[in-house]
């Protein structure tokens, strides 16, 4: 796969791939106009929305409900390094999901290819070439 990045004006980049094109800014205390999520926050989304995608998989592949069934992203940042240093996911499930699929959808969710890439990451390569 190919992305091209491009500046956008002010603190704003976008990316372009796959005839989709996705904004971002960075907060105003950052010196940006708030006016698209930050990069860093996109990161986030892609753990929420992949584990999402896998519960929601999950469920229709069994015939069961989805309806009500949300997911929540917490984080918490080391102290030492600033980074995060933990990142949980609370799946709520509504009153009438089947109590026996509780542990194969928290499974589910675990299988997030986003989440895998974290545990396995790939290697970078970034270097400077000639605009031709």
């Amino acid at each position: 796969m190919e992305m091209k990045v491009a500046f956008s004006g002010e603190k704003r980049v976008s990316a372009s791939f796959k005839g989709f094109v996705v904004e971002t800014d960075q907060p105003e205390a950052a010196g940006g106009g708030n006016t698209a999520p930050s990069p860093f926050d996109l990161f986030l989304a892609s753990i929420g929305t992949c584990a999402g995608y896998y519960v929601l998989s999950f469920c229709l592949e069994r015939g069961i409900p989805h309806e009500g069934v949300e997911l929540l992203l917490r984080t918490e940042r080391d102290r030492e390094t600033g980074l995060i240093g933990k990142i949980e996911i609370a799946i709520r499930l509504p009153g009438g999901f089947p109590e026996e699929y509780r542990e194969a959808v928290i499974r589910a969710a675990s299988a997030c290819t986003v989440k895998e890439h974290l545990t396995r990451p790939p290697e970078f390569f970034i270097y400077a070439e000639k605009k031709v």
